[in-house]
């Protein structure tokens, strides 16, 4: 408004930039409260009107075209802005509905469950949302500390749906089952019992079997369960159909390949082969780092796909915390902030 006011006083008297003006309640109504947005439409008229007595021209009808103009302008930033605070207003309150949902849903993980360092990330596809399809947990129980990473196929409620119910079954069956073998098998019956909620078809386990053609569903999760025994130097890793987790030994990264892969949750009757826990040795200073495809599967502008593998040996020498939002940032750099899909990331240490 200074620039503006200046210029046109110093310019003929032929030349009037006043009208300009009018971009400031504009620029008001998208930056500004609605009482800063009126404040600065009222100003505009008022150096308007100053501006044409100045040049002796208040009163004339071009004159009084630009006053109408200007205050038209004004009301419509005025209703602009409120329509602004309205919807800002309606976003805050799905957030925080959304942020205590995700809370109520995926608990936080604790930086640390005995001898284990954990820390995680989770970064939803969508920039607004807060709950997604993957999904983590971390619990100590009398068979020692147990994570759960999985991945649900889908979007939408339906996905919360479905990582609602595995994350609740996990809860109870971590404590409940010795076996992790055992509880992975549970977690698989409860997905398909869901699976079959979902599709109107009789339960998996009951007597009169599945309907015809609902052998094949498009519904199911990937997971894998990771226990850490008392007293054993090992990690206990059940895979179903999940990316394969990163061993971190000093500079050392390695692809933990399962001996015998298992099926995604709530395709286990697909498959003859029962699932299969694998030890792999753990000792301090030793890193585990899981991971869901989102963090495997970015693409950059030229197609490439994201090499979690690189930037873990990259960043291995930092804490543990450091790595882990290191990583974050490197993920979304690559994908330019536009992720595809949910992504999620634990990683655990063994401590002295």
């Amino acid at each position: 408004m200074a620039v503006v006011t200046v210029i046109d006083v110093l310019t003929p008297d032929w030349l009037h930039i006043a009208p300009v003006l009018a971009a400031v309640p504009v620029l008001a109504a998208v930056l500004l409260s609605r009482r800063a947005t009126a404040m600065l439409a009222g100003t505009v008229l008022v150096i308007t009107v100053l501006l044409q007595w100045e040049a002796g021209s208040l009163g004339h009808p071009d004159a009084v075209v630009t006053l109408a103009s200007l205050f038209v302008v004004g009301l419509t930033s005025l209703a602009a802005c409120t329509l602004r605070q309205r919807r800002e207003r309606q976003l805050r309150q799905v957030r925080s509905v959304a942020e205590t949902a995700q809370r109520a849903l995926m608990h936080p993980l604790p930086r640390r469950i005995g001898s284990l360092a954990l820390s995680g990330v989770y970064l939803p596809a969508e920039s607004e949302a807060r709950i997604g399809g993957d999904f983590y947990e971390a619990l100590r129980t009398p068979y020692g500390t147990r994570i759960l990473i999985g991945d649900v196929r889908g979007k939408g409620l339906p996905a919360v749906g479905a990582t609602s119910t595995l994350l609740s079954a996990f809860r109870e069956l971590a404590y409940r089952e010795p076996s992790l073998t055992r509880a992975a098998e549970q977690l698989d019956a409860r997905a398909r019992r869901h699976i079959a909620a979902l599709d109107g078809a009789p339960d998996p386990e009951s007597s009169a079997g599945p309907e015809p053609g609902a052998l094949f569903t498009e519904r199911f999760a990937t997971a894998l369960l990771v226990e850490f025994p008392p007293g054993e130097a090992v990690a206990r890793i059940v895979h179903c159909g999940h990316p394969e987790p990163y061993v971190v030994r000093g500079s050392e990264v390695c692809l933990c390949a399962p001996e015998q892969p298992g099926a995604p949750l709530g395709l286990g009757d697909l498959l003859d082969t029962p699932l299969a826990a694998q030890d792999v040795p753990f000792r301090p200073g030793d890193r585990l780092v899981l991971y869901t495809d989102g963090f495997i599967e970015g693409r950059d502008r030229r197609g490439r796909f994201h090499d979690l593998a690189a930037r873990v040996r990259a960043h291995a020498g930092r804490p543990l915390e450091a790595m882990v939002a290191a990583l974050r940032r490197d993920l979304l750099h690559h994908v330019d902030g536009d992720l595809g899909d949910d992504a999620a990331l634990v990683a655990l240490e063994r401590l002295a």
